[in-house]
């Protein structure tokens, strides 16, 4: 795809092959290259490819047919390649009984007027008349109902953007129609329909909600909540979470209701990761409120939902781990300060030297020989109170508990008392931590490790 953005590409028909032969040497020279290194990435992974007009055996060679789809060229080659294939490997497939009951797929929903709410369908396979019980699957259940009229879209019209439409009695697969019937306003687009006769009703019924079934059930105990304009979307944001490891708690078809919501709030009090909503082509209902603890992500385009999740969760996750983070007692290295003893105890007041990472208060102490000597309750620095002193700076420390001359001397060497449980979370939350903390935290744990040997293992 986007053929167009190749440099000094200039568009001259829809149709590939005419183009290429018509840029410029540099130009189809690039053309090719871009072509080669796909070819060559596809070779890595056993698969033989090439031009589709080069291919000789398509039953042992992947056929490339390079695109625009902003320009649509290659689109008519692409529909060639795709219509002969199917023609020559898929012929039994595509076979249809013409006089059998109407099987389809809703395109879209919308009101019509002077026909009220319609369906735009797919009839892949039967016929349909007009009178005929018609069954569409629902998002809780199906919708039985009698077809009031059927509309062909006149020769060479697109049937969604088609204006005009010729009133006819039946149709047979495979055919574009709008449909007119009671009780449409509840259908849902990407929906299977059949028709059937009024005694099939209930095995019809249960057929259609077993086709749907897969997408709508609630799928894990936690994760994401999905919401979709129509089943084939639904399908296809489903497909790639699940690729992406990424669980799904509930999927489902139309806005985002309050019950999305109560879902995700639901997800916090487990994991803050999964309190998120993805809407895809579908937005917040109007009367549905969203509280800033969910997250709520919407787009028309697949892969950017996913990409928006992503982004999210790692802002998430980090912002999490930062919070623990924030808990734990870090490890520093602290020097007392010969001739700065300002109160003995008391509290035990002394001037000390940062040696190796940072101080802040509320840090329990050690001596070098894994002696406990209580905390730092307070540091002040030229008179005033602060949250933390790093390497290089002298500050003044409150020891509640200690008496200098005892628990502490002079020119003692104190090292932050780290409880087992914060440093076996440091070591997983290690990348918040400098290569000088990391050092001083081996240095730790080899002092705990000299009376109890598995200490934070």
């Amino acid at each position: 795809n986007k053929i167009d953005l190749i440099p000094g590409w200039r568009r001259q028909s829809d149709l590939l092959l005419e183009d290429v032969e018509k840029q410029d040497a540099r130009v189809i020279g690039d053309f090719e290259g871009k072509l080669y290194e796909l070819v060559a990435k596809l070779n890595e992974f056993g698969f033989n490819a090439d031009r589709f007009d080069r291919v000789r055996d398509y039953t042992k060679e992947i056929a490339v047919v390079p695109v625009s789809a902003a320009t649509g060229e290659g689109i008519p080659e692409l529909l060639m390649v795709l219509i002969g294939l199917a023609q020559r490997y898929l012929e039994e497939y595509l076979k249809c009984d013409l006089e059998g009951p109407a099987k389809g797929t809703v395109l879209e929903v919308k009101e019509e007027k002077g026909l009220g709410m319609t369906v735009d369908a797919i009839i892949y396979d039967g016929h349909l008349k007009v009178n005929d019980t018609l069954l569409i699957a629902g998002l809780d259940d199906v919708i039985v109902t009698k077809v009031r009229a059927l509309l062909e879209p006149l020769p060479l019209a697109e049937l969604r953007v088609g204006k005009k439409f010729k009133r006819v009695k039946e149709v047979r697969a495979a055919t574009g129609v709008k449909i007119a019937a009671p009780l449409l306003d509840r259908a849902v687009a990407g929906m299977p329909l059949r028709s059937c006769e009024s005694e099939e009703v209930d095995a019809v019924k249960e057929e259609l909600m077993k086709e749907v079934e897969e997408v709508l059930i609630e799928t894990e105990k936690i994760g994401v909540i999905v919401k979709a304009d129509s089943l084939g979307s639904l399908e296809a944001v489903a497909k790639l979470l699940q690729e992406k490891g990424i669980p799904i708690k509930r999927a489902s078809i139309g806005e985002i209701s309050r019950k999305d919501v109560a879902e995700a709030i639901a997800n916090l009090g487990v994991d803050p990761l999964y309190a998120v909503i993805l809407g895809f082509n579908v937005f917040v209902g109007e009367d549905v409120q969203v509280p800033s603890q969910v997250k709520v992500i919407c787009s028309d385009i697949i892969y950017k939902l996913i990409e928006q999740l992503e982004e999210w969760q790692a802002f998430v996750r980090r912002t999490e781990e930062e919070k623990e983070f924030a808990k734990l007692v870090r490890p520093c290295k602290i020097e007392v300060l010969r001739g700065y003893v300002f109160r003995q105890s008391n509290p035990a007041i002394v001037g000390v030297n940062v040696l190796e990472g940072v101080l802040r208060p509320n840090t329990p102490m050690m001596r070098v020989d894994g002696k406990s000597i209580g905390y730092v309750k307070g540091i002040q620095s030229e008179g005033q109170n602060v949250e933390k002193a790093e390497k290089g700076k002298e500050v003044a420390v409150s020891l509640p508990d200690v008496i200098v001359g005892r628990q502490v001397k002079e020119g003692d060497i104190l090292l932050s008392d780290v409880p087992e449980e914060d440093f076996r979370k440091l070591k997983r939350l290690k990348k918040f931590l400098s290569n000088e903390e990391i050092e001083l935290l081996k240095e730790i744990a080899q002092i705990k490790r000299k009376k109890n040997p598995v200490w934070g293992i």
